[in-house]
């Protein structure tokens, strides 16, 4: 496990990764636009992402998102193929999917840790669609969703970044995946956003 990023300089064997799978929860908004603040336009890998979200009311997350960052944002929609270089937000209500011929889909099947997005479900159907290739990222959050997740994705071969808890604005989630595995990096958000940079310059 790493807790310092340094860039390509001396990080050139980062994995090739085909997504990028991201969960969030209590904090997220701000965990999430740091990171991808860091991306620039041409960006090439598709990021897929859940943030726990109330499930009243319609989100805004993409329309958010995309006056602020540089790539392509939209909310997930039923069956539609995946496209590299656009980050995609789970709609409110809804889980998200990744099925085997990597398309999303979208289910509202029983809450998991009273969530509903959740990043389990993501993680683990990503997982099943990519295998080896794909990269997992837990951040800032108040429950464990998405920590069994993230081991299944580590136990299958793939990339794994955990928040410094120390360093999350809630910092049950990155502890309850630290508990569950030693991921292969350990960073704060600035670094989270340099190294996705260098996922992607690396699938080049």
């Amino acid at each position: 496990m790493r807790t310092t990023f340094s860039g390509a300089s001396t990080d050139s064997d980062l994995p090739r990764v085909d997504a990028i799978v991201v969960g969030a929860s209590a904090g997220g908004v701000e965990a999430l636009l740091n990171i991808f603040g860091a991306l620039q336009r041409g960006f090439g890998l598709p990021i897929i992402t859940v943030l726990h979200l109330p499930e009243e009311r319609r989100s805004q997350l993409a329309h958010v998102f995309q006056n602020r960052l540089a790539i392509p944002v939209k909310e997930a929609e039923d069956k539609e193929a995946i496209v590299p270089g656009t980050l995609y937000f789970a709609p409110a209500g809804y889980h998200l999917s990744v099925e085997t011929d990597r398309s999303l889909s979208l289910s509202q099947e029983e809450r998991v840790f009273h969530s509903r997005p959740s990043i389990d479900i993501l993680f683990d159907s990503a997982v099943d669609a990519f295998g080896s290739r794909l990269a997992g990222v837990l951040l800032t959050g108040a429950n464990y969703d998405g920590a069994s997740g993230l081991a299944n994705i580590k136990k299958h071969g793939g990339f794994t970044v955990i928040q410094d808890p120390e360093q999350a604005l809630a910092s049950t989630m990155p502890q309850a995946a630290l508990a569950l595995q030693s991921p292969d990096y350990l960073l704060s958000l600035n670094d989270i956003g340099q190294l996705l940079v260098e996922l992607e310059r690396s699938a080049c």
